[in-house]
Parts: C-alpha cells; structure tokens; sequence
C-alpha cells in the first residue's frame, strides 16, 4: 500500500468536496475545506516529503469561467513537484502536452476516453497515441447503480454502461500504467470507505500484472478505514485521502497516515 497524495482545484482554489455534489451549472460544490494556501503550497509539501504519483484534479470543465484560473494553479503545482505529480480533468490529446511540459509525470483521462457512455477504442488509442502508455493513467471513477459500481464522467455525473469489474480492468491495463479510482457517492464524506468496491478491486489486482497500480479514493476517515483497506486489498491497493486529513481540515494526521502506509 502507498499513501498518494492529492491536490483538488475548483474556483481557481484548493479544495475538499463532498463528491457528488459538483455541477457544472454554476459552477456548485458542496465544500468540506476551502484552502487559504495555493496549490504550489501544497505540491511543496509533498515535494519535501518525497511523495510521487499524486494527482492534481482540474475541476472545473473547460468552457467554466473559471477555468484558466485553475488551470493556472494545476500547472504550478506541477512546476513545484517537476514529474512528482499526475494531472487530470479534461485532458485531451490536443492539449496534454501542456500539463507535461509543465511538469506532469502523468495524465489522467476519464471523460474523453467514455463518450456517450461507452467505451471508444478509437479515442483510446489516440490518447495513447498522443502520450504514450508509459503516461497515462485512466480514471476509472464509479457510482453504484443496482448494486454495481459504474465508471462515470464528466466530473462524476454521467453514468457510462461500463461496469468496473476485474475483467474490464485486466482489458484496460494494456493502454495504460496505472489506474485511479474514486468511489464517488462516498468522495468527500470521510465516512468510511465503499465497502463493496474495495474487493473487486483486490481481485483486479490479483489478476493484473505484478504490483501494477490501482490507487483508491474516497470516505477514507480514520486509521481503522486504512487497515481494512490494507487488509482487504492484501497491500496492493494504494490510498488517497482529502477531507479527512488535518492538512485538510480533518483529524487524521498527514505524517501518521505516511508512517502507516509506508512499505
């Protein structure tokens, strides 16, 4: 297990939503934590404790106002931490090179690759095309629907019709390097974790290749959260967690959650 760090920007500011609330209309969120630091701030911070492989999320669309504003705080982050971070929200092949260039190691792609909620293979392999598997992660974000867990898009508000499933993860793992999961109707909540994903997940694991990356997120509140997680996904599923952290106005302890995921 390994502790991966995060950085959500909406409004052109740092931020902790409950995850199910974002709308695109108006730009809407409900707000756990509003940061009076910067993205930079914090992509230091993780910097000084040698945390790689986080993920800064635009999220806001682009056609938002607020957009270029954060935008502008995503890409100095990623100059703060040069390819100790991924970026995500929006990404297309026409302009991930930017957010490389800015010092991505990573880009991290839900929506342009499930479009009118599907799968489209064409765009797939343009993504892969454009950055190279080596450089991709996809998002592989849910929400359960008849007792399964469906990806979603579209900052989590578009059902697509594929399911995650141990299947469709073995299928995926050839266009990519690794995969991020945000259980979305628990995002934000700091409640406890989504119980009935975390197996599923485990057993991706278990029939992907050796210690390929599957990082998962949302609800995680206390340590007990943590070691059910470790227990459950047998060490081989990575964390994130937002709200409940103390850099984030919560009560876990940033330097006791990396001590216990540590190895």
């Amino acid at each position: 297990m390994e502790f991966r760090p995060c950085i959500d920007i909406h409004n052109g500011k740092v931020k902790q939503i409950v995850g199910g609330t974002l709308r695109d209309e108006g730009n809407r969120a409900a707000e756990n934590f509003v940061s009076e630091q910067d993205a930079p701030f914090y992509a230091g911070l993780y910097r000084r404790y040698h945390l790689r492989n986080g993920h800064v999320i635009l999220l806001n669309s682009r056609d938002s106002s607020y957009y270029e504003e954060t935008k502008k705080q995503a890409e100095s982050a990623l100059r703060a931490w040069p390819g100790g971070l991924q970026a995500g929200g929006g990404i297309t092949p026409e302009n991930a090179a930017e957010f490389l260039d800015a010092g991505a190691s990573h880009v991290i792609v839900t929506s342009y690759v499930f479009r009118d909620g599907h799968i489209d293979r064409e765009r797939l392999d343009r993504m892969v095309a454009a950055v190279g598997k080596d450089r991709l992660v996809l998002d592989l974000s849910c929400r359960k629907k008849n007792g399964r867990y469906y990806i979603v898009t579209d900052r989590w508000q578009k059902f697509t019709d594929t399911e995650v499933t141990a299947e469709t993860l073995t299928e995926l793992e050839f266009f990519c390097d690794e995969f991020l999961i945000h259980a979305a109707d628990v995002e934000g909540k700091a409640h406890g974790v989504e119980r009935g994903l975390i197996p599923v997940l485990a057993a991706a694991a278990e029939a992907q290749a050796e210690n390929f990356p599957i990082t998962y997120a949302g609800g995680i509140g206390s340590f007990e959260d943590l070691d059910w997680i470790r227990e459950t996904g047998h060490g081989r599923i990575n964390v994130t967690i937002g709200s409940a952290l103390d850099i984030f106005g919560g009560s876990m302890k940033f330097e006791e959650v990396l001590r216990r995921t540590a190895g």
